[in-house]
């Protein structure tokens, strides 16, 4: 009790308190704190989608028979393609992907229901636009596999292997649990860095930060003041994310809950950490919100949160590791998805803490330096 008594007579609460008054007055603070994490969300977990439907497709048919039918309807029957246009010759449809009128073209021989039936091999020339190699390569994958079901069906025969294929933590293979994890830690690193940042820098602006010398709290005091209601506020934004996560996107939470808040409380130190050590390079607000392109956007694209790191260069997939987003992204993934615990992510958990301390030694030395 005497000690609580103390702290509240201590400098240390009368600066929380002003940090705490200045930031409710800050309306602009608010609206940064709940409006973008809450779009970003919404947006990145509906946009981004590596599947692909409904792709415009051409087709010229010489063979005019039942098979070559077949093989059209099997293209169109899940939904993958679209019949767009069906032209009479290979030039005409080679100038419609040309144009970007259609994605893929197939073009099926005279002789491709003979070759069929005297179990000879059918050719089938499909043109695919090359401009979206992502599109394409999943668009070459999809009309291979859908040519393969159709001779399978129609031979009547079954592969020497037979294979059951069985998708854990996400049977549906639903593509918003794996991006709706990276983007709330896209969103954490974004929010927390820029609104830290800004709280330290209009302190400087509206010239408060030499006032605060002339108080008799330390330099411990003054940053301790300063991080506490930042790091109240972020932990409500985590919780945020992880409801609309939750009640929008159906993303399951399999693992512990007190575990995710700890090691959210860590990487929100990394972003505070981070908005700080801005803070002491830039002189307005204007240089701080440029500064953070060049920090946040490297740190987004090697973090796994869009593509895979799998599919990144050596030397990126090495850099990556020094990149706490990357980290956090996989703590999430383990924890919502998988149901994992510390036995299993304790690397990166570790990895993390690591470059916490890292980040809050180098922005609080700076700062000290600053007030001095």
């Amino acid at each position: 009790m005497a000690f609580f008594t103390r702290f509240l007579n201590s400098p240390l609460w009368a600066l929380v308190r002003k940090e705490v008054q200045q930031i409710l007055r800050n309306k602009q603070l608010i609206v940064l704190l709940i409006f973008p994490p809450t779009i970003q969300l919404l947006v990145y977990g509906f946009a981004l989608n590596p599947d692909v439907h409904y792709l415009k497709m051409g087709v010229v048919d010489y063979a005019q028979t039942i098979e070559s039918r077949e093989i059209v309807a099997a293209m169109t029957e899940n939904q993958i393609f679209q019949v767009e246009q069906v032209l009479t010759s290979e030039s005409q449809l080679a100038r419609q992907v040309e144009t970007g009128k259609v994605t893929a073209g197939m073009v099926i021989p005279p002789e491709f229901s003979r070759d069929l039936t005297q179990q000879k091999t059918a050719e089938i020339q499909v043109l695919l636009d090359g401009v979206d190699a992502n599109t394409a390569g999943i668009a070459n994958g999809y009309i291979n596999q859908i040519l393969q079901q159709y001779v399978l069906r129609r031979s009547n025969t079954t592969l020497p292997i037979e294979t059951h294929v069985t998708f854990l933590y996400n049977q549906g293979l639903i593509s918003s649990w794996f991006f709706v994890p990276g983007v709330m830690g896209l969103v954490l690193t974004l929010i927390g860095t820029i609104s830290s940042a800004v709280i330290v820098v209009k302190e400087k602006d509206t010239g408060t930060l030499e006032q605060l010398l002339m108080t008799p709290a330390e330099a411990w005091e003054i940053l301790l003041a300063k991080v506490v209601p930042m790091f109240v506020l972020l932990t409500g934004d985590v919780l945020l994310a992880l409801s609309i996560g939750r009640g929008i996107f159906g993303l399951p939470f399999q693992g512990s809950f007190p575990l995710f808040m700890l090691l959210s409380g860590l990487y929100l130190f990394v972003g505070i950490g981070v908005g700080i050590m801005l803070a002491t390079l830039c002189e307005s607000q204007q240089q701080v919100v440029l500064t953070t392109f060049f920090i946040n956007l490297p740190m987004v694209q090697l973090s796994g949160a869009i593509a895979p790191i799998e599919t990144m260069p050596d030397f990126f997939r090495y850099l990556s590791l020094l990149n706490p987003l990357r980290h956090y992204i996989t703590i999430i993934r383990g924890i919502l998805l998988k149901g994992v615990g510390l036995e299993a992510l304790w690397m990166h958990a570790l990895a993390l803490a690591t470059i916490a301390i890292v980040v809050m030694a180098i922005s609080t030395d700076r700062f000290r330096k600053q007030l001095s």
